[in-house]
């Protein structure tokens, strides 16, 4: 290449990196939108495991799950949320939804991360013009729009290993980018303590790897993060790592998971994760290691040890995927975008880069459990909290676990859930005059209500809200 030739290149890639910022921003922007306009639940553990335990903490009341009361989960999160929570209450900010939209701030910051950091890594094997398309393959593929903005766990602990993988990546400083992403690991931990298994895998990584400047400072990394989590454990439990203990004797060695929530043959995932990932990750997954002669990069060999683990763990739930589906993407994407720049033809490379997009995006056709629900639901909480009339609240075809909580009714006051009129929850609801509003799913019980005095006010979809006067 001539050298005219070359800084032509070198100028396509400046501009090209110059809307990176912009682009990034708006796509992060996407999954947290959503979250806080749809509401709604992927998982009951996005509400009781972060909102609940972070209102209780920032106000004195909400419900404690008895993960809460065993002591089986840090107060990493919880905390951190519980400080936002009376940040907003200090302003003067009391509407549940406008307090979700805060909370997402911190989520829309470390999603916007994690998509520079896909970024970044296709960046130095595809360019920037590359690097934009692979990070659009990432930002618009279904879960990850479904589940970045979430509280789940599983949402908070992914993104810090995509981050601590580019990390890795990077040929210049290996010692301080070991420790940031020892750091950054132990963070998905925290978050997450099934991520341990991630840990494991990239340690066996690094060794096979012989990265023997990165390994002792991932570890210095682990060990800040393990000594916080103990300090923290210490102060809100009363012994250092107790949680992490706790954690470890019900889900691993007393087969406490499997005994309350049921087990599973290894055949549960294979379905659900044929349907999340997207067509063209297998081929290009297979055309990777035939060219790399076998040799597995890390964000892959870490998927495959993770998919494995949970496939031999008795306690299976299709959340439990989202952070492999999401290393599969961060690494996938970047060597799907590599074979299509090989194409010659201008025409051919586009039209293969928009079918990439189209294959992606389809993948929602193929409904899972990885998609939000009852969003109706939980935005007729929203409206009732909004309601200054409101003494108490009645659910009608729901349980407790799957409600909105204290969090989205957003004041002390009494409310019930039930499913059938029969319910004594119900007839204690109809009796009581300060239960003077009710939200009924899909048409249940309206009869019921409306003979106890209540009146069909307003329609969100499947929630119908009903108001009676309160005697």
């Amino acid at each position: 290449m001539s050298a005219t030739a070359a800084a032509v290149a070198q100028q396509a890639e400046a501009r090209t990196s110059a809307y990176a910022w912009p682009f990034l921003f708006t796509l992060a922007a996407v999954p947290c939108v959503l979250a806080v306009l749809q509401l709604g639940r992927l998982h009951p553990d996005e509400l009781f495991q972060t909102l609940e335990p972070a209102l209780y903490r920032a106000r004195g009341y909400g419900v404690l799950a008895w993960e809460w009361r065993a002591g089986i989960r840090n107060w990493s999160v919880p905390l951190l949320f519980s400080l936002l929570i009376r940040l907003c209450d200090l302003v003067g900010i009391r509407d549940p939804q406008a307090i979700r939209a805060v909370i997402a701030i911190p989520q829309f910051a470390l999603h916007l991360w994690m998509l520079h950091s896909v970024f970044r890594y296709a960046q130095r094997r595809a360019g920037a013009q590359g690097a934009l398309w692979a990070t659009l393959l990432v930002a618009i593929y279904p879960p990850i729009l479904a589940f970045a903005g979430r509280t789940l766990s599983e949402s908070l602990s992914a993104s810090p290993l995509v981050i601590a993988l580019e990390r890795l990546d990077r040929s210049d400083q290996p010692t301080r980018n070991g420790l940031f992403a020892g750091v950054l690991t132990g963070f998905a931990v925290v978050t997450r303590y099934g991520s341990a298994v991630f840990v494991a895998a990239l340690l066996i990584w690094l060794l096979a790897a012989r990265r023997w400047r990165q390994l002792p400072t991932l570890l210095m990394g682990l060990a800040l993060v393990a000594a916080g989590l103990g300090a923290l454990d210490w102060a809100t439990w009363g012994n250092p790592f107790h949680s992490f203990i706790a954690y470890v004797r019900f889900n691993v060695l007393s087969g406490g998971a499997e005994l309350h929530f049921g087990s599973s043959p290894a055949s549960y995932y294979v379905l659900p994760l044929l349907k999340a990932t997207p067509i063209w990750v297998w081929p290009t997954l297979a055309a990777l290691l035939w060219t790399q002669r076998l040799r597995v990069p890390a964000w892959l060999f870490l998927a495959a040890v993770y998919v494995a683990a949970l496939f031999s763990t008795p306690h299976k739930e299709q959340r439990f995927l989202y952070p492999a589906l999401v290393l599969l993407l961060f690494g996938g994407a970047t060597e799907a975008v590599r074979l299509v720049q090989k194409l010659r033809q201008p025409a051919l490379r586009a039209c293969a880069l928009v079918a990439l997009c189209l294959l992606t995006v389809g993948t929602y056709t193929f409904h899972t459990e990885l998609e939000p629900q009852r969003g109706d639901q939980f935005r007729a909480i929203v409206t009732v909290a909004r309601d200054p009339e409101l003494t108490g609240l009645v659910i009608v075809n729901e349980g407790l676990w799957g409600s909105g909580g204290f969090f989205y009714i957003g004041k002390p006051i009494p409310w019930l859930t039930c499913d059938w009129p029969s319910d004594p929850s119900f007839q204690m609801a109809t009796r009581n005059p300060v239960f003077n509003r009710a939200i009924s799913y899909d048409e249940r019980s309206l009869p019921e209500l409306e003979a106890a005095g209540f009146k069909p006010v307003t329609r969100i979809k499947q929630a119908t809200i009903l108001a009676r006067s309160a005697r």
